[in-house]
């Protein structure tokens, strides 16, 4: 089974996700990890990344779950997977992924991302990630506002674990 942890930068993907991979003993994996490097130095800059932008990344991940599901691998895999085409791109039709979207506030996000500025994405691109937000409608949702643990406790009930 392959879990992708989604949302916008600063929703908990990475925190989330590596807390889920431990307590499932899954291999976890950030989808910012593959990014090509014109993409990282572009979000350096405060410049938003557009489809073309994401389409190597996305094929990536895209041949991860594949990699993964060939070696029947479970996995975590934390990646923002704003856009339904995304979306569509990553699952491909398969059965064995599952979506958990990370839904939180502008404000609230905003304030998370004000504290670590050693990360790639700066908070002035925050904004374009909520315009090209669409919300999936078959993933488990969870409130960013709850404390971690019990986000955690949360979707591993849903998950029925």
């Amino acid at each position: 089974m392959i879990y992708i942890v989604m949302g916008v930068s600063g929703s908990g993907k990475t925190t989330i996700g590596q807390k889920l991979s431990d307590k499932l003993n899954y291999s976890f994996y950030d989808a910012d990890d593959f990014h090509p490097p014109e993409n990282i130095a572009k979000m350096s800059q405060g410049i938003a990344l557009n489809d073309h932008d994401r389409q190597p990344w996305l094929q990536s991940l895209r041949y991860l779950i594949e990699d993964l599901q060939y070696h029947k691998k479970n996995a975590i895999i934390a990646c923002s997977s704003l856009k339904k085409s995304y979306r569509t791109i990553l699952e491909k039709n398969d059965q064995n992924i599952q979506w958990i979207y990370l839904k939180g506030s502008y404000a609230e996000i905003l304030q998370r991302l004000d504290k670590r500025p050693e990360h790639f994405m700066k908070t002035d691109l925050l904004k374009s990630q909520f315009e090209a937000l669409e919300e999936p409608n078959n993933a488990i949702i969870v409130d960013v506002s709850l404390p971690i643990e019990t986000i955690i406790k949360k979707i591993l009930f849903l998950l029925n674990y």
